[in-house]
C-alpha cells in the first residue's frame, strides 16, 4: 500500500492487546501486569516493536513490516520469543545487540499499556486494525489482502466511506457464505 500511495502516509501505530481485550478474567486483570513477556501471546512483539522504534521511524517500518509478513506470510513467526523477533529485527536491518537490550526495559512496557487503555477508553477500539483519522472518526475493517493493483483504491474507498461519514456504523458481510471468492 504504501509504495502504491503517490505520497507517504503518516501513520501513527498504536499497541493493541487482542489478549487483553479478549480476557475472560475481568476488568481489573492486565496482561502486561500478570504475565511475563514469555507467556503472553504476543505482548513481547509489542514490546519488540517499541524497541525498533527506538532506532528511528524508517526502522521501525521497515521491523513491522518484516513482522507482518513473518507471521502472516506463512513462517508463522512466534510472538512471544526473544530469538524469531531478533532475527527479524536482524533482517529488516536493525541493530540486533540494542534491539535485545531494549526489549529488558520496563519502560517499552508501559508504553504498550498506555497505548492498549487509551485505544479501548478514550477511542473504543475493540480490534485491530482500528483506524483513527484526522477529524477523530475511527474504523475497524477485517479484510483479506487485496490484489496489489487494488489496494491504493481500496484503501482510498475504505477512507472515503468511513474518515467523513459518521452516520455509518458499521457494515458486515454475512458469514457464511464470506470469505467465498475473497482469498
Amino acid at each position: 500500500m504504501q509504495k502504491a500511495s503517490p505520497g507517504k502516509l503518516d501513520i501513527t501505530w498504536k499497541n493493541f492487546s487482542l489478549e487483553q481485550v479478549n480476557s475472560k478474567e475481568g476488568p481489573d486483570w492486565k496482561v502486561w501486569e500478570q504475565k511475563g513477556l514469555d507467556e503472553a501471546r504476543a505482548l513481547l512483539a509489542s514490546v519488540a516493536g517499541e524497541a525498533a522504534k527506538r532506532q528511528g521511524g524508517e526502522a521501525f517500518d521497515r521491523f513491522h513490516l518484516a513482522l507482518l509478513t513473518a507471521r502472516h506470510g506463512g513462517d508463522r513467526v512466534s510472538l512471544n520469543e526473544v530469538e524469531p523477533l531478533a532475527q527479524v529485527a536482524g533482517d529488516a536491518g536493525l541493530d540486533v545487540e540494542k534491539f535485545k537490550q531494549d526489549l529488558n526495559d520496563p519502560e517499552l512496557v508501559k508504553i504498550v499499556a498506555q497505548d492498549h487503555e487509551s485505544s479501548t477508553g478514550d477511542l473504543g477500539a475493540f480490534g485491530t486494525p482500528t483506524f483513527v483519522f484526522e477529524n477523530g472518526q475511527s474504523a475497524y475493517v477485517k479484510t483479506f489482502i487485496p490484489p496489489e493493483d487494488e489496494s491504493l483504491s481500496t484503501f482510498e474507498d475504505f477512507v472515503g466511506l468511513f474518515s467523513q461519514r459518521s452516520y455509518i456504523g458499521e457494515v458486515k458481510r454475512p458469514q457464511p457464505p464470506w470469505p467465498k471468492g475473497a482469498v
